[in-house]
């Protein structure tokens, strides 16, 4: 065989002729669905449901953050079981974003996380499994509410883009302490 012609199946990628070299073993790509974590994520202990007075404060705080940047939102905080505390629809909000409000609150007190977390697992990760899930908005503006450690509630924002839902959201997620 020419040396011109064994360039040309290097190139093309064709195997020569005569014995198969040996090529040392490849690990196979780990899925990182297959990760076994040493700590289970996400694992706050639910506590005593957030109080009316709470959840209005928390509420408050949103609607001033929203207010300084003339979005137009509706929040709503549900307690620890998920049942829907307090709510409040700024004027001109979107009716559509009532029942996000609420199911985004809904989510990251019963998935214990940031909505944001399943947005980012379809959009960056391709988990489009995450789709199927039961009780899922995978939509940045749903926020746990933490005190002394333990989830007493979720507070979520509706009506803006998700980063603007999300920005709010925190102001008054910060509100508890």
């Amino acid at each position: 065989m020419s040396a011109r012609t064994v360039v040309i199946l290097a190139v093309l990628g064709i195997g020569l002729p005569g014995p198969t070299p040996i090529h040392a073993q490849q690990t196979p790509a780990t899925n990182p669905l297959d990760a076994v974590p040493d700590k289970m994520p996400f694992d706050i202990p639910y506590g005593t449901p957030i109080s009316l007075e709470h959840a209005e404060a928390a509420i408050a705080a949103t609607v001033a953050e929203a207010k300084k940047h003339d979005w137009k939102l509706n929040v709503a905080v549900v307690d620890s079981g998920g049942n829907l505390v307090a709510f409040q629809r700024m004027d001109g909000a979107q009716l559509a974003s009532i029942q996000i409000s609420e199911h985004k609150a809904r989510t990251a007190v019963t998935f214990r996380r940031e909505t944001k977390a399943f947005e980012s697992a379809i959009q960056q990760s391709n988990y489009h499994y995450v789709m199927t899930l039961d009780g899922v908005i995978a939509s940045r503006g749903g926020i746990p509410l933490v005190q002394g450690g333990r989830l007493i509630g979720a507070i979520g924002c509706s009506g803006g883009t998700g980063s603007q839902d999300e920005v709010a959201c925190k102001v008054g997620a910060a509100t508890i302490k």
